[in-house]
This record gives C-alpha cells, sequence and structure tokens, in this order.
C-alpha cells in the first residue's frame, strides 16, 4: 500500500531532517529556544508541536516542518491532515493510519517559490478505528465515509514565520558595548574600597572608644586615689 510505504520511509525522513538542524545548531539560542516543541496531549493521540509549524525566512531557507503523532490508545487511530493553501505545502502521509502505542512522523514541505503566510492552517483529524479492521488505502477511504462526526477529533495547527536576526540600523561605536562594562567594573571597585575604608573607620572608633573607657577609668581611679590620700592628710589624727 503507498500509505504504508510513506510509513516505512520514516528513519530516512528523519535522517534528513537531523541534518536540517545540524545546521540549525549554529543559529542564536534565542532562536532556537522559540522553536521549543511542546505537545498537545489529546485522548486519541499526542500532537507535537502543540501549535504551531515554524519555518524559516528567505534568509534562512528552513521549507520542513515536523509532526509527530503519538498514538495513546489501544486501537488503531487513522488521520488525515489538511491545509488551507494546498497549493504551497506538502504532506506526507496526508491520510494514514497510526498503530497502538507508536509515533508517527509527518513531513510538512513548502513547494519551492513559495512562501509562508500567517493566515495558512493545518487542521489534523483523527479517529480510532476498530481493533478488526484493516488500515489500507481503500479502507481508509471507506472509514471516512462511514465514522461519525462526534467520533472524530480535530486539531488546527498555524504557522509561524522565524526571522533571520538582522543588525541594529543605528550606529554604533566600536566601544559601545566596552563602557558599560568598564563602568560596572568600576563600581565595583570603587563599592569595594568603600567598604574597607568603612571597615577600618569602624575598627578606629572601636579602638577609640575602648580607649576613651580606659581613660575615664584610670581618671576614676586616680580621683578616687586622690581623694583618698587628702582625707587621710587632713583629717584629725585620733
Amino acid at each position: 500500500m503507498k500509505s504504508n510505504q510513506l510509513i516505512q520511509k520514516r528513519p530516512v525522513l528523519q535522517n534528513k531532517l537531523l541534518n536540517q538542524k545540524s545546521v540549525t545548531n549554529l543559529m542564536p539560542k534565542q532562536k532556537m529556544q522559540k522553536k521549543e516543541l511542546t505537545t498537545f496531549k489529546g485522548p486519541l493521540l499526542h500532537i507535537s508541536p502543540a501549535e504551531e509549524l515554524h519555518f524559516g525566512s528567505k534568509e534562512t531557507g528552513e521549507k520542513k516542518c515536523l509532526i509527530v503523532l503519538t498514538n495513546v490508545t489501544k486501537n488503531t487511530v487513522a488521520f488525515k491532515v489538511r491545509t488551507t493553501a494546498p497549493d504551497r505545502y506538502r504532506v506526507k502521509p496526508s491520510n494514514s493510519s497510526c498503530e497502538p502505542g507508536t509515533s508517527l512522523d509527518i513531513v510538512v514541505s513548502l513547494h519551492g517559490g513559495c512562501t509562508v503566510s500567517l493566515h495558512d492552517r493545518f487542521l489534523i483529524m483523527a479517529a480510532e478505528m476498530d481493533q478488526c479492521a484493516a488500515a489500507g488505502a481503500q479502507e481508509l477511504t471507506q472509514f471516512w465515509k462511514e465514522v461519525p462526526r462526534s467520533k472524530i477529533l480535530e486539531h488546527r495547527l498555524r504557522c509561524h514565520v522565524i526571522e533571520s536576526s538582522k543588525p541594529s540600523t543605528l550606529p554604533l561605536n566600536e566601544n559601545s558595548f566596552s563602557i558599560p562594562a568598564k563602568s560596572n567594573e568600576d563600581l565595583h571597585l570603587q563599592l569595594t574600597q568603600l567598604l574597607q575604608a568603612n571597615r577600618r573607620l569602624q575598627e578606629q572608633i572601636n579602638r577609640c572608644v575602648w580607649f576613651q573607657q580606659l581613660t575615664l577609668l584610670l581618671v576614676f581611679l586616680l580621683v578616687t586615689i586622690s581623694t583618698y590620700c587628702f582625707y587621710q592628710l587632713h583629717s584629725p589624727t585620733n
């Protein structure tokens, strides 16, 4: 069956996509963080990404996206992928099935010369099949004709374009970024010096207070001794 042959080609498609992802590793980290995948956890399928398909701009040249479907049921799940712009995108496979507990990759590629529009949408339709049902092309066609609308899961994805990083148009001097860093270092050094000076002053104040207390104690003892001596000298002898 044609659909089964497309599923068997999954490792080859994965290798091609991995080679393309290795090129994107050279991109800035901030841009890569924008492409972190989230997962929509539905009752039949887990769909990743959950909301957006990230395509590159003309500068980046990234024209393929990967949709991963994971069957979380105990039966085979049939699925179809539709788009609002079928003349711009190629989806493989677009009408197939996913076995219980397995994952399947769907490659969405942009036709040559076409550009991504933010208004483009993708619709993933899924429905659970009977255990004894076959999953060939004819069986799937008949299945979608007979399956009730209430048993069909629908999930929509929108398109997102990752713009390439462009240099700022504002004129900047070569030392424009080094000045704030240098100022921060100077402020840190001055703050350290002030803290050290404050500590030395505090130590000096503590020593002065200690000397004052010692001086007061000596003065008190001297006054006491002087008073006692004066009293002894001028007191009448018995």
